[in-house]
């Protein structure tokens, strides 16, 4: 029995790693390549920042580590170790981004509609 229970939670594991895979592939499809960094964010999971070539960016979030990185393998996704400042260099920001970063470092409301 305990085998047909950890059987099932690989199968589990191997879906939602799947389902991540397309849709890291969407991503890079939409910003002609991507490549990505992995960070654990504790009982929320494992965060993958994805980095367009355009410089566009977004995030998914696998409930774990291994997923998470088995989720990039099956995309064929680049990975950098960290979110250092030649890789965050990449990303293009807009007014929104500007201004809720701008609303949370000056102590504002993050949101100017709030």
């Amino acid at each position: 029995m305990a085998d047909t229970t950890a059987d099932t939670a690989d199968k589990k594991q191997d879906r939602k790693a799947a389902k991540l895979a397309r849709q890291i592939g969407a991503f890079a499809r939409q910003h002609g390549g991507a490549e990505g960094q992995i960070a654990y964010i504790g009982q929320a999971g494992t965060r993958i920042v994805l980095v367009g070539t355009d410089g566009g960016w977004g995030d998914l979030v696998a409930p774990t580590y291994a997923v998470a990185r088995l989720a990039a393998e099956k995309a064929g996704l680049t990975l950098h170790d960290e979110f250092d400042g030649e890789f965050a260099a990449r990303v293009k920001t807009g007014p929104y981004e500007w201004s809720r970063m701008a609303g949370i470092q000056l102590g504002g409301a993050a949101d100017p509609a709030a």
